[in-house]
């Protein structure tokens, strides 16, 4: 089962990559958490990436088709595989079924979490993270038992910047622009599903799982 996540950023679509991911047992692929791996390290790959982030821009196609490509042909991924961040626009999408369809492959679902944008602003405002073991909190959905200390190793707890307000409309601005049209792309393939991601997330999941199929 090869899945597609689309949503704005912050739409809870990572979240929702996870839970697909753990009951399906297919891993959950992120662009971002790839980059973040690659900023932390500080690889020039990391360098260029942050560059794009830290403006609130999208990591240009280069940075990541031959990434996600190497990634998919690994053994995890054999039974299937959930993308989350990728593709972002047309040609990136018409590069993966490209690449797919020379492995005789397709993908089987874009599933589109819809959240409207002042929302996601609102929710990505109340985000916070852990530089050193990678964790996420949020200070009203998933706090820290500990404000601003990680429960798991006990650093301190940042607002990353591109989770400030003024990147976040930048970010949402960029995604209307440049992916908006991939939820026309998948619908005229026949594959896009969407569901609302203002509810609560079990009920987002269960919607989710409703058209995947148990």
């Amino acid at each position: 089962m090869k899945i597609i996540m689309l949503g704005a950023p912050g739409a809870g679509k990572g979240t929702q990559a996870e839970k697909i991911s753990a009951k399906y047992g297919i891993p959950h692929i992120s662009t971002g958490d790839i980059f973040r791996a690659n900023i932390k390290a500080g690889t020039e790959l990391g360098k260029k990436a942050k560059t794009y982030m830290d403006q609130g821009l999208l990591v240009p196609d280069a940075l990541t088709v031959d990434l996600l490509m190497d990634r998919i042909s690994k053994e995890d991924c054999k039974d299937g595989y959930i993308l989350d961040g990728f593709p972002r626009t047309i040609p990136q999408a018409e590069a993966l079924d490209e690449a797919l369809e020379k492995r005789g492959e397709t993908v089987d679902f874009a599933v589109d979490v819809n959240v409207p944008d002042e929302h996601i602003i609102d929710r990505m405002s109340g985000r916070r993270a852990c530089l050193s073991c990678g964790a996420t909190y949020h200070i009203v959905y998933a706090p820290p038992k500990k404000e601003g200390i990680c429960d798991k190793c006990g650093a301190g707890l940042v607002l990353r910047d591109d989770d400030k307000p003024e990147t976040v409309r930048k970010r949402l601005s960029v995604y209307h622009e440049q992916t908006q049209p991939l939820i026309d792309y998948y619908q005229a393939k026949k594959i896009l599903a969407a569901v609302d991601g203002t509810k609560e997330m079990e009920e987002v999941f269960q919607d989710i799982v409703k058209i995947l199929g148990a």
